[in-house]
This record gives C-alpha cells, structure tokens and sequence, in this order.
C-alpha cells in the first residue's frame, strides 16, 4: 500500500502540473513551455497507444510511427483540397489510421518475434516512402499546414491554451479509454494471450482476433495524435513516419514502465525534457542522453513507476 502511494502521488503531482501548466505560463509570461508541452502530451498520447499492444498485448511494434504520419497527412491533405473543418479532417485521420493498422495487423500478425518487428518496420518505411514521393503535397519537403482545423467556433486551435487543453483533455480520454479496456474481459484475454497464447487458444479464445482488434484500437489512438501534431506544428512531413521516431515512442514506453497506465505519460515527460535540456548544453547530447537511458533500463527494470515503487519499499 505504501509503494502505490508513492506511485500515485507521483503520478497526481505530475497530472496536476500538467493541468495547471497554462497558468503558469501566462503568470510567467513564458510561452516556449507551454509549446514545448503540447508537444510532450501528443507525443505522449501516442506512446500511450503504443503501451497497449506493448505493454498490455506484448506486440513489439516498430512502425507505431507511421501512424503518426497518417494522421497528419489526412489533416494536411484535407486542409490543401479546401476541407479545413475539423469535424471532417479528424475523423477521416482516425478511419485511414485504422485502416491501414486492419492491413499492417492482418499480415504482422501471422508471425512472431522478430519478424513481427521487421514486418510492422516494413510497413512503417513503406509509408515513408510514398508520402515522400507525394509531389503535390510536398513530397521530401514536407506539407506546410496553413490553416489548423476548424471547429465552428467551440474551440480555437490558433489559441495555444485552448490548443493545450484539447490535447490534455485528448491524453486523458485516451489513458481513461486504455484502462477501461485493459479491465475488460477482452483487455484481460489480450492480457493471457501476451503470457500464454496456446493456452488461451486451448480454452477456445481466438487469438489472432483478439490481437487484431487490439491493434486496430492502438493504431486509431496514435492516429489521433498525429492529427493534433499536424495542428500543433502547422507542418507535416515523411519524417514523422521515420523509423527513428517509432523508436522514440519505444524508449517512452519503456523509460516509463511497459504495462503501467501512466508509464507512457511519465516517459514522455522525462524523456522529452532530458532531450530539450540535454540540446541546450551540447551539440553532442545525444552522447549523453544514450548512456543515461541505457542505465536506466538497465538498472530500472519496471521504468520510472517501478523504481518509484522500489525505492518505497526500500
């Protein structure tokens, strides 16, 4: 009782300084935080979405990224044919987005290990590669996004705190939707599926279906984010569908703690602030930043949740 304690202050501390963050800013008049933490909770928001086939399905995808992209590319394309309304754009970003991870989930999942890894990766490449070859939205370059969604005028994305709290409240609907399922019996079969898939096949679960959907589901959340990513840097290129960046989103669920409701939101958290203060000493923080993170899990196993709960107990 005393470890989760622990675990949960830390958590509400966190959550509440993220909630109160917008006051802080306009008190302090400085406005490069409040940009910097959009960022931090989107890119959170899609490791949250990442944690639950990783965390909770045990499926190591490798190309989560290029549904980022997707998403982004639906609002970027949307707003360049004329459609700026949001109620359009963001749907349309979410059904591509579960539709490409009905087809990348229907192939990666007849395998396992190692080649699942390397057929999501696949994937994720390939959609780099045609969005980098779309010459009419940009191509290499990138599509520059010069109007953010239109919402009829319940909410203002050109505001960054009425932007920053759409994409909080989107964190929170997200990590709430996510428990709801893992408590579920279909979360608690995709649980048993991840610690023994045989047995569960044994007892009659359809495996592959249950993964399936679980999948579809994480694709659409990350999708999501890549929507109001595209928002928040009125820009969209094929370098958000890099391979690199769905390696970031690993590293965040796993600093945070694979299999822990707000791991993802505490990973992104350090890692995006290590990686920003990291940049402002050196050039060469990324030679810093890799050791550290190497220690980390090396020396943490369970990630920030779980060390906080061993410390605790210690």
């Amino acid at each position: 009782m005393k470890a989760l304690s622990v675990s949960k202050a830390v958590t509400a501390l966190v959550l509440a300084g993220l909630v109160l963050l917008p006051l802080y800013s306009q008190l302090s008049g400085n406005i490069f935080i409040l940009t910097l933490f959009t960022r931090i909770v989107i890119l959170a928001l899609a490791a949250a979405s990442l944690n639950l086939i990783m965390g909770y399905g045990g499926m190591m995808s490798f190309g989560h990224a290029a549904y980022l992209g997707i998403g982004g590319y639906a609002v970027g394309i949307l707003a360049q044919e004329g459609v700026g309304s949001g109620f359009i754009q963001f749907p349309v970003a979410l059904a591509a987005s579960a539709l490409y991870a009905l087809v990348i989930g229907a192939l990666s999942l007849r395998t396992r290990g190692v080649y699942f890894i390397m057929i999501t990766l696949a994937f994720a490449q390939m959609a780099y590669y045609v969005a980098s070859g779309l010459a009419r939205y940009g191509g290499d370059d990138g599509l520059t996004v010069y109007k953010r969604s239109d919402f009829f005028g319940l909410i203002d994305l050109s505001s960054r705190v009425q932007f920053y709290y759409l994409c909080l409240a989107c964190l929170f609907g997200v990590v709430f939707l996510i428990w709801r399922i893992v408590n579920s019996r279909f979360g608690l079969v995709v649980q048993g599926l991840r610690s023994n898939e045989q047995r569960m096949q044994a007892i009659g679960f359809p495996a592959k279906r249950y993964q399936l959907v679980c999948f579809v589901i994480s694709g659409t959340m990350c999708g999501l984010a890549g929507a109001l990513l595209a928002n928040n840097t009125d820009f969209v290129s094929p370098a958000v569908m890099y391979w690199t960046r769905s390696g970031d989103l690993m590293v965040m669920v796993i600093l945070g703690g694979m299999g822990a409701l707000f791991g993802p939101v505490m990973g992104a958290v350090v890692y995006l602030l290590l990686e920003e203060f990291l940049s402002q000493i050196t050039e060469y923080w990324a030679l810093i930043m890799g050791p550290l993170l190497l220690l980390i899990v090396l020396f943490g196993r369970g990630g920030i949740m779980g060390l906080l709960g061993r410390a605790d107990r210690g």
